[in-house]
């Protein structure tokens, strides 16, 4: 399992085990050198074969041939630095597809003893020319043999001290992979062929340019109905077998695969390197079914299906991965429900999403694309309606309904996803997500309109009284339409200039960030999801008006003092306390359900005469 490009000698600088020579300690009651040959035993020119599915056939035989043992890879890395096994594809077979995506992990047998296993190659190569990783430090992976696990690439890190802001946490992932990617090997992560379906090509092309630079294969295949496995199709893992790691199964599927190199008991082991590099992990295991091979000049790779979950992959270190059959990794049922405006019925898909920092809120996010996008893309003119809940083990759930206008997928994608992310890798305590459940109705109208003028009853008015506002809003469909309200001013207030602004939804929340930004911070989780449920719910179908009043009183960390009077309120303020504490912002609301989405604003100032 594993890809051409860029792949090389740099997979070995992800972390380092044990060499054979110091594996005694680590691999003690477990190496067999009846059943296992060290590097110290292989030399040049020997014969070699390896095991691997390459179609129907199942697990064949493909003759190798030994080149050399390069020892030391990676001298800069100090005590431990990886060994490699370089061996040459004989076979016509491999000699005619060369490397294949899918076949790290392919065990390889000299003198009729394990060796290791197919983990690397190079760019480009004329020759089937491998790497294989020494099988023992395959074994000792989960050992303690692997001093630099590559857990940090395990959480993302936001900055919870800001208001929430969904385009900078996109922006936030975006850079998170790039990191983990670049910071790796500086070019691919996740070396993986990766087996969708229920996807549309269009969705695969974006899938397959976000994962390439980290190294996948986008392969389209067909997951598990169910008759494979009534039919007896199922496989017995073993030496050779296909496998599959399901980051979204069901209705629609995403699972990154390759090949099982040794089963001792119900453990295995694979890949023959990192699939995450997170050291423990909690993820499923499935058997998969190879159709065959296809080759290609770029890289060829293994077409293959999913078949059934038998197992968890519970480590992940820089020499491979391992799993026991008979585990139950932990997943969150994800349902989407679509009703577009081309479809004759409301489409339901049914999932199960990975349970990981990381990857849950990627695939998420590909996984409501494409069960959006399955009739094809939205019309220039489209708006969306939808409703989103994700709930939460002992804790409230994140509940939100919203519209989107002339904005394709990105607001709904970006608000489910960045929820996500949000809430489990918040630093505060950890998130069992119970749940998600996805509503959307795509309807072929575009909902935008422009303020064309704002009119007051008088621009000057004594405290106690009210001003008449009347509002006209433009669209391009609906023409022009007239809103009218009426904004009472408070009797105490002071006479003086008042700003007052009239506009959408975008508008509202900046002020409302700026009025009050602790409605939007987080400083427990608790608080995390009061902040993502009052980001989320703000409206964007209705015209807001705003009139900015004098500050009084205080906000002490979270908690509102807005009538304190102003003499305790400048003792709250000293700067020798240890509490955040800021004045608060006093504002008149109003707000009118326009079935539009505004987005421009008008600022008016008001008089308010004694």
């Amino acid at each position: 399992m594993f890809k051409m490009f860029c792949f090389c000698i740099a997979v070995f600088l992800a972390g380092s085990v044990c060499t054979t020579a110091g594996a005694s300690d680590v691999l003690e009651g477990i190496w067999d050198p009846a059943k296992y040959i060290s590097l110290d035993e292989i030399k040049p020119g020997m014969e070699a074969y390896c095991l691997t599915e390459y179609g129907v056939a199942g697990i064949e035989k493909f003759g190798m041939e030994v080149v050399d043992v390069v020892r030391n890879l990676n001298p800069s890395s100090g005590p431990g630095s990886r060994d490699a096994i370089l061996v040459k594809g004989t076979d016509e077979r491999f000699i005619h597809t060369g490397p294949v995506a899918g076949c790290s992990g392919s065990p390889v047998y000299i003198d009729g003893r394990l060796a290791g296993a197919l983990a690397f190659t190079w760019t480009y190569t004329k020759d089937a020319l491998y790497g294989a990783t020494p099988i023992a430090e395959m074994l000792a992976v989960g050992r303690g043999g692997d001093s630099r696990k590559r857990t940090e690439q395990g959480a993302l890190v936001f900055d919870y001290t800001v208001p929430i802001d969904f385009a900078e946490i996109d922006r936030q992932f975006r850079n998170s992979f790039l990191k983990a990617s670049h910071g790796l090997r500086g070019t691919n992560y996740l070396p993986n062929p990766l087996i969708t379906s229920g996807l549309p090509a269009e969705v695969c092309e974006q899938l397959s340019e976000t994962v390439e630079p980290f190294g996948f294969v986008v392969v389209a295949g067909a997951a598990s109905t169910g008759a494979d496995v009534a039919a007896g199709n199922t496989t017995q893992l073993m030496p050779g077998s296909y496998i599959a790691v399901p980051f979204v199964s069901g209705d629609i599927s995403m699972s990154t695969s390759g090949t099982v190199t040794e089963v001792i008991g119900d453990k295995i082991y694979a890949f023959g390197h990192f699939l995450l590099g997170y050291g423990q992990i909690d993820l499923p295991l499935a058997t998969a079914k190879v159709h065959t091979v296809v080759p290609s000049i770029s890289s060829s790779f293994k077409l293959a299906s999913v078949l059934e979950i038998v197992g968890a992959i519970t480590t992940d270190e820089a020499a491979g991965v391992v799993g026991r059959i008979g585990l139950e990794a932990k997943t969150i049922p994800l349902t989407i429900r679509v009703d577009r405006f081309n479809d004759t019925e409301k489409r339901l898909y049914n999932c199960r999403l990975v349970n990981n920092r990381m990857l849950s809120p990627f695939y998420l996010r590909m996984a409501v694309t494409g069960a959006a996008s399955q009739l094809g893309d939205l019309p220039s003119e489209h708006m969306i309606e939808y409703k989103v809940d994700i709930g939460i083990r002992e804790a409230e759930s994140v509940a939100f309904k919203n519209v989107s206008s002339g904005m394709d997928l990105n607001e709904v994608v970006m608000e489910c996803y960045s929820s996500i992310g949000l809430l489990m890798n918040n630093p505060y305590q950890e998130v069992d997500i119970e749940s998600i459940d996805i509503d959307i109705r795509i309807i072929p109208r575009s909902i935008i309109s422009h303020i064309w003028s704002v009119d007051l009853s008088d621009s000057k008015v004594k405290a106690g009284r009210s001003i008449d506002i009347t509002a006209v809003l433009e669209s391009t469909l609906a023409g022009r339409k007239q809103y009218q309200w009426t904004l009472e001013i408070p009797e105490d207030l002071p006479p003086g200039k008042y700003q007052l602004t009239v506009g959408g939804y975008r508008d509202y929340e900046q002020f409302l960030i700026k009025a009050a930004p602790h409605r939007f911070i987080a400083q427990s989780l608790p608080s995390l999801i009061e902040a993502l449920n009052n980001s989320l719910q703000i409206d964007r179908d209705k015209l807001y008006c705003l009139l900015a009043l004098p500050p009084g009183g205080v906000i002490i960390e979270t908690a509102e003092l807005p009538d304190l009077p102003a003499t305790k309120a400048l003792l709250m303020q000293d700067t020798k306390r240890t509490l955040r504490v800021r004045p608060y912002s006093h504002w008149l609301e109003r707000n009118l359900q326009t079935e539009s989405i505004v987005i421009d604003k008008k600022v008016l100032q008001i008089t308010v005469e004694k």
